[in-house]
């Protein structure tokens, strides 16, 4: 089995229930490290992996405001979950596929993240349908591929930006949703979230580890190149609150907590006498 070529079919697949099942045929080969690590003839740039029709995917801003405290606003808080989750299931294969020249570890330590986040999407799909939905009832965003796509190009663009700011937002914003969910008397749902915060912490460390390696290959210093590709490709506002103790437990060193510090705080505010003094 060439593993680029196995990886592709795996990511370019609509439906759900196959996709999981190929990407657990993939894990055993590779756990059997009988597989072919040879580059493909090409490597293809993907606008859209394989995913089923639903959900319909929509601007952030489009998305419906619902309050958790109502059956369709817990629902709707479980199904946003799924959808990053299975999202992950392809960031993650597309980091094996897109770049063919990395050391075997790598493509060993994506297959490892690609398994989790299936094992992720599985456990909150079965949840949100025993709150009554399926995956696929509500409208979702692209983002999380959207900015797959964008880094395409670049291995140390992609993870900085995609496990290491992205996805690492989840660790910031799960303590909070926990909260929520122990509020409603939603005990299952604290359980799973609490094996995606523990997961997610490797999954970010993941990419720190080869962020690091390829800034290590380049002779980059690799705080200042993370400040860099943050403020040069990142399209949001990166503003906490952040899981400082979950981001150092995922490879974030003092400098870079230090400045992520420097972001949380509240931008000071321009006063009449200012505003006049700096327009004359």
């Amino acid at each position: 089995m060439n593993l680029f070529q196995a990886v592709y079919e795996c990511l370019m697949t609509s439906d759900i229930d196959k996709k999981l099942s190929m990407l657990s045929n993939i894990q055993s080969y590779a756990g059997e490290q009988v597989f072919d690590l040879s580059p493909t003839a090409s490597i293809e740039r993907i606008p859209d992996p394989g995913r089923p029709q639903t959900p319909e995917l929509v601007s952030p801003k489009a998305l419906p405001r619902r309050r958790l405290g109502s059956p369709e606003g817990h629902a709707a808080l479980m199904h946003s979950i799924a959808h990053i989750e299975f999202n992950a299931i392809n960031l993650a294969l597309d980091a094996i596929y897109r770049f063919q020249e990395m050391p075997e570890k790598y493509y060993l330590d994506w297959l490892g993240v690609a398994g989790e986040e299936s094992y992720h999407f599985q456990m909150i799909r079965e949840h949100l349908y025993n709150l009554g939905y399926e995956y696929g009832d509500m409208v979702a965003h692209d983002g999380l591929w959207m900015t797959t796509f964008e880094t395409d190009h670049d291995p140390l663009i992609r993870m900085a930006l995609v496990p290491r700011t992205l996805e690492a937002r989840g660790l910031d914003v799960t303590p909070p949703m926990i909260q929520k969910l122990r509020s409603i008397g939603d005990k299952r749902g604290v359980e799973i979230l609490k094996i995606l915060l523990h997961d997610e912490i490797g999954h970010v460390e993941v990419g720190t580890r080869w962020f690091r390696y390829l800034c290590a290959a380049r002779g980059l210093n690799a705080f200042n190149a993370f400040q860099e590709i943050v403020e040069n490709y990142y399209y949001g506002d990166l503003r906490g609150p952040f899981n400082y103790e979950a981001r150092a437990e995922a490879g974030f060193c003092d400098e870079e907590i230090a400045w992520l510090k420097t972001l949380n705080q509240p931008k000071p505010k321009i006063t009449s006498e200012q505003s006049t003094s700096s327009s004359s």
